[in-house]
């Protein structure tokens, strides 16, 4: 079933610069950019979230970057975009050069593992109209909203995790070297001793969800701890067998359907089940509970942009600390504060330390730092007071 034969990796150069380029016509990617992204609040909204704005201020959105990023690892008619069926049009627009066949939208919010069943149904019948057995497949599955800095050690990290998925029954999640006991994040503790085809490529040994601060200092001190990126790398063989060993059910739903997808009646046929598919992550449904699982030692330059506090810790800062983004903000006995103002609103701020302030043109956000995990609660206050048009 498993074999290198038709794995290849070239370097090439683009703008003066050379990369692996990892063109095997069966490596696919899965970009999963359907979420509503309600901890960037008031600037992510229900109807424009984060995945489709340039928060970097870079010149692309985050989506457009994910999607850039694999164009050098696959080829781009294998790159698939999962979206809410709301945000199809936004992904059109930010993605021109995508058939429509590669944006798959979901008709609701399910959760990753759904999102994940659909990719892999649709990956099938690309494989099955090319001729090819389908479990020669290659997946990549990678969420639209991250930030990666080091491009050249995340191409070289990927290709770790395609070769140890492409000859071996197993399913692989890229762990990140820690740099604190950060409590926002999901935990990966890999066996030392037990690898796969290369040194970084580690066993794992178990998995924790967002421990409190003195658990996550442990993990550090350990040494055998990783952030889990919630990226995931597998042959498609492997995820199915998975998804019939550990979310039958969700496997059934989706075989239902499968001629269907690849034809004029798959929006139809999606739009049957969705309402039936189980609301489990892809972590909580399969990667906690599978046997088979590797993850490979990274340092990409990785975030998860999950809070505006990750996105503090990556730009710039005045000499104060502050991070500021906007032309019109004026800062007096204040410091380690991000500032984001609306174009052409004067922000004036005086004797604030350790606050986030985001100004758009309908809402003002003024949160400490310490207790940005209540954005989420603020937004699900609004709603439940009918105030739908402000998320």
């Amino acid at each position: 079933m498993f074999t290198d034969r038709w794995w290849c990796a070239r370097q090439v150069e683009r703008d003066g610069h050379r990369y692996l380029y990892m063109n095997n016509e069966h490596t696919y990617c899965v970009i999963m950019a359907g979420g509503i992204g309600s901890r960037f609040w008031p600037l992510s909204r229900t109807e424009h979230p984060k995945q489709f704005l340039d928060f970097l201020g870079m010149g692309r959105t985050l989506l457009q970057q994910t999607y850039d990023r694999f164009t050098s690892i696959c080829p781009k008619e294998n790159i698939l975009i999962v979206t809410n069926s709301r945000y199809a049009g936004l992904v059109r627009e930010q993605l021109p050069d995508l058939a429509g066949d590669q944006i798959l939208p979901e008709p609701e919010r399910r959760n990753t593992a759904p999102c994940v069943a659909y990719a892999n149904q649709a990956i099938k019948a690309r494989m099955r109209n090319k001729g090819v057995d389908a479990d020669q497949a290659l997946v990549i599955v990678a969420p639209s909203d991250h930030l990666v800095l080091k491009e050249d050690a995340f191409r070289e990290t990927v290709r770790l995790a395609l070769e140890q998925t492409s000859s071996s029954d197993c399913l692989v999640t890229l762990g990140i070297m820690p740099s604190r006991p950060d409590t926002g994040y999901g935990y990966i503790q890999f066996d030392p001793e037990g690898h796969g085809r290369h040194p970084k490529v580690k066993k794992v040994r178990s998995f924790t969800e967002k421990p409190d601060h003195d658990t996550a200092l442990t993990f550090i001190e350990s040494g055998d701890f990783l952030w889990n990126a919630g990226i995931f790398v597998w042959n498609l063989a492997s995820i199915n067998k998975a998804f019939d060993q550990h979310l039958p059910d969700l496997s059934a739903l989706f075989a239902e359907i499968e001629e269907a997808i690849g034809t004029d009646a798959e929006a139809e046929a999606v739009r049957g089940i969705y309402s039936d598919c189980p609301n489990v992550s892809i972590d909580y449904g399969i990667m906690e509970k599978a046997s088979n699982v590797y993850t490979v030692v990274s340092d990409f330059g990785w975030s998860d942009l999950g809070t505006w506090g990750s996105l503090y810790s990556q730009l710039p800062k005045d000499a104060d600390q502050n991070v500021i983004m906007g032309d019109d903000v004026r800062m007096y006995d204040s410091e380690r504060n991000m500032v984001r103002s609306s174009k052409g609103r004067l922000i004036v701020l005086q004797g604030l330390s350790d606050h986030i302030v985001i100004d758009t043109p309908d809402a003002l956000l003024v949160c400490s730092r310490q207790d940005e995990q209540k954005i989420r609660q603020f937004v699900n206050d609004l709603k439940a007071d009918g105030e739908d048009e402000r998320i």
